[in-house]
């Protein structure tokens, strides 16, 4: 399953826990399991990179690269997968920086929406809140360190264990939580003004 430019991963939103379809049985092939996490994988790198194209081209990278790992247990296919896309996400941040010049920072930075389809049958009103709540979080999120970042979208909203965070991320346990720990205060300050 590999993304095009001009496509839009269509999934709106983190996965919430309550979701009645949130546990489906493990996919049994690895493009099924890959047709099932771009959506979620898209957002992640868009909300590291900030950069549309960017995202979607790393997105694709990982994909691509998984198809090496087709004969692993699917048990091990979604920290293998986050783990890869991490490392693409790191490898596009340094080429940037190789580009744009170390002094000059990052200026591709456009400050573009990331795209989110509220739920259709909700109201108009309950739509613009949606939008606007994930707005914010998002914005919440990009503010933070990469490192905290990727603890919280791992563990909160996507809801991976601690062992698959630390493998996925390259570092301990602990260090799992205690960026996680950073980011939901960090999150919780910038977010108080806005419950």
């Amino acid at each position: 399953m590999l993304l095009r430019v001009s496509e839009a991963p269509a999934e709106a939103g983190p996965r919430p826990a309550s979701d009645p379809d949130a546990g489906p049985a493990a996919p049994r092939t690895l493009d099924a399991f890959l047709h099932a996490i771009a959506a979620r994988a898209f957002r992640f790198a868009e909300l590291g990179l900030q950069h549309r194209e960017d995202a979607l081209d790393a997105v694709q990278d990982a994909m691509l690269r998984m198809l090496r790992y087709a004969d692993r247990p699917a048990a091990e296919w979604t920290p293998l997968f986050w783990s890869v896309l991490r490392r693409r996400m790191v490898d596009v941040q340094r080429r940037r920086l190789l580009r744009l010049g170390w002094l000059r920072g990052d200026a591709r930075e456009d400050g573009s929406v990331i795209d989110w389809t509220p739920d259709p049958q909700a109201d108009p009103a309950h739509r613009h809140d949606d939008r606007e709540a994930y707005a914010r979080l998002a914005a919440a999120l990009r503010a933070l360190p990469r490192r905290q970042r990727e603890a919280f979208t791992l563990r909160v909203l996507e809801e991976l264990d601690v062992a698959a965070t630390a493998q996925a991320m390259g570092c301990s346990e602990g260090a799992v939580k205690t960026h996680l720990f950073r980011a939901r205060e960090a999150l919780q300050r910038q977010l108080e003004d806005f419950r």
